[in-house]
């Protein structure tokens, strides 16, 4: 008698991923996508960022708001990489060429935890080129 394997996280042939991607809603696909350009960068995930850790991470920014912080003025975006979103704050920055909802950057800093979100003040980034969005 032989015994059934048992399943694990990933479905196994072309056909069932197929099929499952075709049952998955788009945030679904959007999250996995976005998971798997982030391994392939090299890339820490948002959601294994811990606080006061130095990270390097990517993925795309879904708000981009000027918020004053202590009447100075701060660009403040969500970058967010399939698992967890990340507030990125520019201090004393009105605004940034390129900075701006949809676009893919990678940055680079230290995590900190405000009000149970994660934050990367004035990080290093690089925007990732228009043509691989």
């Amino acid at each position: 008698m032989s015994a059934v394997p048992p399943r694990t996280g990933k479905p196994g042939g072309r056909f069932r991923r197929m099929l499952d991607r075709l049952s998955s809603s788009q945030g679904e696909l959007e999250s996995e996508e976005l998971q798997e350009d982030a391994e392939a960068a090299g890339c820490t995930r948002i959601c294994d960022c811990g606080d006061r850790q130095i990270v390097k991470v990517t993925g795309t920014l879904r708000t981009v708001t000027l918020r004053p912080r202590a009447g100075v003025p701060a660009l403040e975006a969500e970058l967010f990489d399939g698992t967890a979103p990340l507030d990125v704050v520019w201090l004393g920055r009105r605004s940034i060429v390129g900075i701006e909802p949809g676009r893919k950057l990678i940055a680079s800093g230290r995590i900190s935890m405000s009000q149970g979100r994660r934050v990367l003040f004035n990080p290093k980034y690089e925007l990732r080129p228009l043509g691989q969005e």
